[in-house]
Formats: structure tokens, C-alpha cells, sequence
């Protein structure tokens, strides 16, 4: 099943920057060959749903491992049965909507 998700992954107890823990899960991200969007506050993200939260498992993971004692998680999940959306599709959407 394809999912679109929003994810924000917050390491606790790491200071007040938090980017190069960012960074670490966008690679994740990258490796898994996802497709995914940071924008200020997250990551959208597209794909299968196992490989999907497969990664987020692995962005986690890779978190802790940077010395994070402590993460929260905020997930959106977006499926659809009707018809195939993309990330893109979404926006585009938006877009041609515009006056």
C-alpha cells in the first residue's frame, strides 16, 4: 500500500540545534530511496508502507545512536483507495487552484 507521511522526529536532552539530527535521518531517507520533501517543521515522505516505516524505525535508530537519550515522533499518514496521489500531485493540486 502506497502512504504519504509527515514526519517530525525530535531528539530530547541534545541542546538546542537539532539539524544534525536532521540530517542523519534525511540520509536514512535517501538510502532507503524514498521519496521525501523537508520543509520547516519536518519531512513529507512517499512510498510502500513497510519500507516506509521501516525507515522511520532506521531514523530512530541512527538518532539514538548520535548520543540522543530521548525521541518524540510526530507522524501524519495519508493512504489512499481510490487512485494513485503523489507528494507532487498534492501541491500541483493546490497550485491550479490558485486564483
Amino acid at each position: 500500500m502506497k502512504v504519504i507521511v509527515d514526519l517530525c522526529v525530535v531528539p530530547i536532552d541534545v541542546g538546542v540545534s537539532v539539524s544534525k539530527y536532521v540530517a542523519e535521518c534525511q540520509k536514512v531517507l535517501q538510502d532507503a530511496g524514498l521519496e521525501h520533501q523537508l520543509h520547516a517543521y519536518g519531512t513529507n515522505i512517499e512510498g510502500e508502507w513497510d519500507d516506509v516505516f521501516a525507515a522511520i524505525k532506521r531514523c530512530h535508530e541512527r538518532v539514538h545512536a548520535l548520543g540522543a537519550p530521548r525521541i518524540t515522533t510526530t507522524i501524519k499518514v495519508g493512504t489512499r483507495t481510490d487512485r494513485e496521489q503523489s507528494m507532487q500531485d498534492k501541491i500541483d493540486s493546490v497550485t491550479e487552484s490558485r486564483p
